[in-house]
């Protein structure tokens, strides 16, 4: 064994140390250029026992419509979806008439432009994907609609990625357009940090709006869009599995109660007496 080793080709041991070396730097993934995981951020949606931050989610709105939705899309959202769950029925008609929708075509053939109405989508940023692409730099802005679910530990990965914003490292050259996050996978994202400085909205309740306040804001209004019906869910859920265990007793009881006599018997076998 000790010669065969000595006069295996040299091309082998290269790749050996090369697969020694890849794999007690990277014991899980041999890509230099993985991006670290994104902290286990204590969400309180995340817990089962626990709903939606309406609160939040009605700040995060706020966040999204003065600050992503000049570059981000929901077109699987309506105005009308966040009517008393978000904000009320009249708030809500105030914010969808602030925009200018295209309708038509009218009686002459013609588009037009109206006041939006409830039953409105969220308007889109740009017509179409080349034009999207064009006022980017070459980068389509991903709609927003269920990005929470699209992407792995969603609420984890968009809140860091949104605080991610760091100065490149030396060594690495980031050419115009581009900007350096930790949390993006190659390190290199054309999107410009959309939280640059605290005080970007004015929230209505009063709390202070820091960037890791905006953050964790939008991120909870992302993950109510991504799944409206989170909490009916959920409610319905621990009644389901409140109603099990409660039929599970009783059926546990019956049973010892109805069988007990027939496994606990004892019957002895005699000879007959003739």
């Amino acid at each position: 064994m000790a010669w065969r080793r000595l006069i295996r080709p040299a091309g082998a041991a290269a790749t050996s140390a090369a697969a020694l070396a890849v794999s007690v730097g990277h014991p899980s993934r041999c890509d230099d250029k993985d991006p670290p995981h994104p902290p286990r951020y204590p969400f309180w949606v995340k817990s089962i026992f626990h709903a939606h931050e309406i609160p939040s989610v009605r700040r995060g709105y706020e966040v999204y419509r003065q600050v992503c939705a000049t570059c981000h899309s929901m077109k699987q959202l309506h105005f009308r979806h966040l009517v008393n769950f978000v904000l009320p029925e009249k708030r809500m008609k105030e914010i969808a008439s602030s925009y200018d929708v295209v309708d038509g075509p009218n009686d002459e053939g013609e588009m037009f432009t109206r006041p939006g109405i409830l039953v409105d989508a969220f308007p889109s940023p740009y017509p179409n994907e080349e034009a999207a692409r064009y006022a980017n730099g070459g980068a389509n802005p991903p709609d927003l609609s269920v990005y929470t679910t699209a992407k792995h530990e969603g609420l984890d990965y968009i809140f860091a990625l949104l605080l991610g914003y760091r100065d490149p490292p030396a060594g690495i050259d980031v050419r115009d357009g581009l900007y350096y996050n930790v949390y993006f996978p190659g390190g290199l994202i054309g999107m410009p940090s959309p939280l640059h400085s605290d005080g970007l909205v004015d929230y209505e309740d009063g709390t202070p709006c820091t960037k890791s306040q905006m953050a964790k804001d939008v991120v909870n209004f992302l993950c109510w869009a991504a799944e409206p019906a989170h909490d009916e869910r959920k409610l319905i859920g621990l009644k389901a599995m409140s109603a099990c265990f409660v039929g599970t007793f009783i059926v546990g009881f019956w049973y010892r109660s109805m069988w007990i006599g027939f496994k606990t018997r004892r019957i002895d076998f005699t000879k007959a007496v003739m």
